[in-house]
């Protein structure tokens, strides 16, 4: 029987959901020897947990893709170069179950006004504000499947600005002003384009600092996949500011995203924030 902790089993059925079911079967009967037969996914993974001997064996099964391990450790805020090979990633989760750091991640977490005032701790609000969007954003990829998450207007001020650079080679940017008008090319990313954010929550890969008039910046690097690819990887600088017309609660007011294609990426490039609190600041004047 299954000789994995309960953070590794945690660990094993958030990662198992991303095996496609044409994998995700054919592991269940590798483990299980074909002895134990299910009626769906839940029961596949449970079935694979409970007989797999170790985290490590399962997670070196053919079965288990590199491309799954690392948009697994991509969602958990785990940082791994584009490159890594299966090796690498397979270590670096199994250093990730073993370590501390698993308990202190609460995915998809609503941002609420529960966070003290918002100021007092500014890395707390920018982590719980990325993984509220975030996790709202790709709920709206329909690779993603069932719920789709209220994504609107609602969440942005009227007066809004989305400013988008893509470098796939050559520069392009396009602006985009107004809530209406912000939400629906933000919705069109994850929605039409089919792309998923993977945000870096730790480290260098998040920096947020306030205004002295209450404006808060949070700037996040992380990587965009598509299906199992990863495309490249990108930054992403929000302004947030309460609004006094809606209960003061906290609204997205400026937008930058920076994308970069895989092609454009050095070899051990990581998903980091680089700019400066002066870079930052300027980015919502």
């Amino acid at each position: 029987m299954s000789q994995l902790s309960m953070k590794e089993q945690s660990g094993c059925r958030k990662l198992l959901k991303l095996v496609p079911l044409d994998d995700l079967l054919p592991l269940k009967d590798t483990v299980t020897n074909r002895l134990i037969a299910v009626e769906n996914t839940e029961e596949a993974i449970e079935a694979i947990i409970t007989y797999s001997k170790d985290a490590d064996e399962l997670l070196k099964r053919k079965k288990v893709h590199r491309d799954v391990i690392f948009k697994y450790l991509a969602n958990e805020g785990v940082a791994m170069p584009p490159n890594s090979d299966k090796h690498q990633l397979v270590r670096r989760t199994i250093e990730y179950w073993s370590s501390g750091e698993i308990s202190r991640r609460e995915k998809n977490t609503v941002i609420t006004d529960e966070v003290g005032d918002g100021l007092s701790d500014l890395a707390a609000l920018g982590k719980q504000f990325c993984q509220w969007f975030y996790g709202l954003l790709n709920s709206q990829n329909p690779s993603q499947g069932p719920p789709v998450q209220d994504w609107g207007p609602q969440h942005f001020l009227e007066d809004v600005r989305l400013r988008l650079l893509l470098c796939t080679g050559e520069q392009r940017v396009d602006e985009f002003n107004g809530a209406q008008m912000v939400s629906q090319r933000l919705h069109a990313l994850a929605g039409e384009e089919r792309l998923l954010f993977c945000p870096n929550l730790e480290g260098y890969g998040l920096k947020c600092i306030s205004s002295a008039h209450g404006l808060v910046v949070v700037a996040v690097a992380g990587t965009i996949h598509r299906d199992n690819a990863c495309l490249g990887i990108f930054d992403q600088v929000f302004g947030l500011i309460r609004s006094p017309i809606d209960n003061n609660r906290w609204k997205i007011k400026y937008v930058y995203i920076k994308v970069e294609a895989q092609s454009a990426i050095t070899e051990r490039q990581l998903p980091l924030i680089t700019y400066d609190s002066k870079e930052l600041l300027s980015f919502c004047n």
